[in-house]
């Protein structure tokens, strides 16, 4: 599947290095030893997508 499209927990294993928009629109960059993080805006767990740029 590709990973742009696949949509990612906090607590996940970032698969990919790259830049991920969660749920509330904020991006990070995030390297493939990394872990998704919390909502940098909330604090809450939140779901992440690949920025695909």
């Amino acid at each position: 599947m590709d990973e742009r499209y696949r949509e990612f927990r906090t607590g996940q294993g970032v698969p990919k290095e790259g830049t991920y928009i969660c749920q509330s629109g904020e991006k990070a960059k995030l390297s493939e030893q990394d872990e998704f993080p919390v909502c940098p805006i909330s604090g809450n767990e939140t779901y992440w997508k690949h920025d695909g740029e």
